[in-house]
């Protein structure tokens, strides 16, 4: 049976310091590596005959401002269906150098979501066939899960303080 202490075995084996952090949430294994590794990681993941996660069941960014130098991120989920086992892979960039090498020379399927990822976030995908808005308009000149804009429409009335004993 393949276990996640197993797995992260074989990727501390494989990749050393390049794991930044390692973590088990909900019985699933997570793990951050650096963004030069990140391909290479989930191309271990998918071509070793014992981990063999040949599916891709997500990929999706993040913005976190407060992590400093690390404020994009992309989240990768794998599964090896004959095991049934789960991993979660992330690795971050800077806001400045968001480029993240693609996944779409090893699973079709990250076409689209790599696209998302882009449209939403911003975040790069070098050797991407076709990176350009998916379900933003073109000539959208911002990525709008960004967290670069108020949380509430300062023109509303309805949301002023007053209506709400503030």
């Amino acid at each position: 049976m393949l276990t996640n202490q197993y797995a992260l075995n074989r990727i501390k084996e494989a990749f050393g310091d390049h794991i930044t952090d390692a973590s088990e949430s909900y019985e699933m294994l997570t793990v951050s590596v650096n963004k030069d590794s990140y391909f290479d990681l989930i191309k271990f993941l998918k071509e070793d005959a014992e981990l063999n996660c040949m599916f891709l069941t997500d990929l999706t960014g993040i913005h976190d401002p407060n992590r400093v130098n690390e404020e994009l991120g992309v989240i990768v989920h794998l599964h090896n269906l004959t095991a049934n086992f789960r991993i979660r892979v992330k690795t971050f960039a800077s806001a400045e150098h968001h480029s993240i090498k693609s996944l779409t020379s090893l699973f079709k399927g990250a076409n689209w979501m790599e696209r998302e990822t882009f449209d939403f976030f911003g975040i790069h995908f070098s050797g991407h066939p076709n990176m350009k808005r998916i379900l933003n308009v073109d000539d959208m000149d911002y990525h709008p899960l960004l967290k670069q804009y108020p949380m509430e429409d300062q023109t509303r009335e309805d949301k002023n303080n007053k209506y709400f004993g503030r």
